[in-house]
């Protein structure tokens, strides 16, 4: 059943018989707007930044992928392939033929993979922090660092603080640690951190015409700033734009609302 929340937008829990994920609608506007998570969130994330969109012009789904959020119990392989064609069917189910697209993080390999199944569908692709199609590559101890995230506080308050520079004090670190903690499950973290680090489909993505736009932080971690982005996005994407927050690391959904929400707008405007 919907339920209106604080009287801004509406939570839909996911309809597990008809694979449906779940998802929180906010705006009536004429203009959809796909918006996934990333790792270590559901669309709680967002949630700051409802009071600087417009909701007359857009309408916002923000999806919880399998075992996040309102798809708690929805359940499965955590593979790019099945959180793509969770995607395309939840537009489905809305009406949407086509529809503007957001990935933050791990969500930006999700929203490159619907992109390039369904190129004619996705309008526009705004990607924050992403991980590019090619994966985020690391070696077996990486690999194991990244997966103390999951079951250590301690190891996920230093994730938290070095993608945003250390520059916060710890109540922030705190809440954001709380959203983790309400947002997701360790069995499909786990398994989004295997998709992540082990996909590539880059070749799939090369030369793809969809316009895209990059939104990065200048105090997250190496991997997300400019230049890196740059390299890895650039050679593949012919209509790519990238813009840097100055003020925020990896989660300007958060670190600042204002500006997120005014460069994904500015962008799909012309959708």
């Amino acid at each position: 059943m919907a339920s209106n929340v604080g009287n801004m937008g509406t939570a839909i829990p996911a309809d597990i018989d008809l694979m449906i994920l779940g998802h929180y609608k906010y705006g009536e506007g004429s203009v959809p707007v796909l918006v996934l998570h990333e790792w270590l969130a559901a669309h709680h994330n967002y949630l700051p930044m409802l009071s600087y969109v417009d909701a007359g012009r857009f309408t916002y789904l923000f999806a919880d992928l399998r075992g996040y959020g309102l798809s708690g119990n929805f359940l499965g392989d955590f593979s790019a392939a099945e959180a793509a064609a969770d995607v395309l069917r939840l537009a489905d189910a809305l009406g949407f033929e086509s529809f503007c697209l957001v990935g933050h993080s791990m969500s930006g390999v999700i929203a490159q993979r619907v992109a390039a199944d369904a190129p004619d569908r996705v309008n526009r692709l705004l990607l924050i922090s992403p991980v590019p199609a090619s994966g985020f590559k690391t070696d077996e101890a990486g690999f194991r660092s990244m997966a103390a995230i999951v079951e250590n506080r301690a190891a996920a308050a230093a994730a938290v603080g070095a993608r945003t520079g250390y520059r916060y004090g710890s109540a922030w670190v705190a809440r954001k640690l709380d959203l983790m903690a309400a947002g997701g499950q360790s069995e499909p973290m786990m398994g989004y951190l295997r998709m992540f680090t082990g996909t590539d489909f880059a070749d799939e993505v090369a030369g793809l015409q969809t316009p895209v736009s990059v939104l990065v932080g200048e105090h997250d971690i190496e991997a997300y700033r400019e230049a890196t982005i740059v390299k890895n996005f650039g050679p593949l994407f012919p209509n790519l734009s990238v813009q840097v927050s100055r003020e925020a690391g990896h989660y300007m959904m958060l670190e600042t609302p204002v500006w997120a929400a005014s460069r994904i707008e500015q962008f799909l405007e012309a959708a």
